[in-house]
């Protein structure tokens, strides 16, 4: 399990691009960058090498801050947008060399919505380039009220409506607590088809450790899962990030 670095929360008191060279300094050799669409690409493309650091995520579509919802794949009415966005996303995505892109479903309910989402990921799968792994994230409603998938069973029914090998599950730790109140049962139940974990204490999406999860605990069930790919800190660290890394040495 290699750790990595969610520089959209960590060192939020530094520049955009200082940020790169503090998450290599404290020993990661990855980072997500949840929204990179606000920054020039190629300074983005240009601090990951400057740093040896790879950029394993970014989400779809462009954040709200643009003027768009906080993702729409599952919105009826939006496909032409969603599209759109996706290929704007995928651009990014291979500039950037990014494994990972979470696609985000948005606010919407009922089978419409369920039916519009798994379609829409069908065809995201197939427009994806080569090598990129599209990956759905429950998100709880206390974070997020009215987005479309808030649950994990709800997730593994789109995935298994989907069937693409290019696409599968983002688990996070706060939302899975949050969500079902237990991350280690979570994480147990639907391990199969996790591609990706980002980690956040509940019920704050604090500093691992500062709630109500085990991580000794919940990495160990990863590692008897067979898990071995990225575990990124996506949350919110208090009072500073260099404080916030004890977990790291868990791994």
């Amino acid at each position: 399990m290699k750790p990595a670095a969610n520089i959209s929360l960590l060192w939020q008191e530094l520049p955009y691009l200082d940020r790169f060279n503090a998450a290599a300094r404290a020993g990661f050799k990855g980072v997500e960058v949840l929204f990179p669409y606000d920054e020039p690409l190629a300074e983005t493309k240009a601090a990951c090498a400057a740093n040896g650091l790879e950029l394993v995520l970014i989400n779809a579509p462009p954040r709200a801050s643009e003027g768009q919802p906080r993702g729409f794949a599952a919105v009826p009415d939006l496909v032409d947008t969603f599209r759109k966005d996706m290929a704007r996303a995928f651009r990014y995505a291979e500039a950037l060399d990014a494994r990972f892109v979470h696609v985000m479903a948005g606010n919407a309910q009922g089978d419409e919505a369920f039916d519009t989402f798994y379609r829409n990921l069908i065809w995201a799968a197939k427009s994806a380039p080569d090598g990129l792994t599209l990956t759905i994230e429950p998100l709880n409603p206390v974070a997020m009220p009215g987005y479309f998938l808030n649950d994990y069973a709800l997730a593994e029914r789109v995935l298994d409506a989907v069937s693409m090998d290019n696409v599968g599950l983002q688990y996070d730790s706060y939302h899975a607590a949050m969500i079902h109140g237990d991350a280690i049962e979570t994480f147990n139940a639907y391990c199969a088809d996790i591609v990706h974990v980002q980690i956040g204490d509940s019920p704050d999406r604090g500093t691992p450790g500062s709630g109500d999860i085990d991580f000794a605990a919940l990495f160990a069930a990863m590692a008897g899962a067979g898990y071995d790919g990225w575990i990124s800190g996506e949350y919110n660290p208090d009072p500073k990030t260099e404080d916030s890394l004890n977990w790291m040495k868990m791994l």
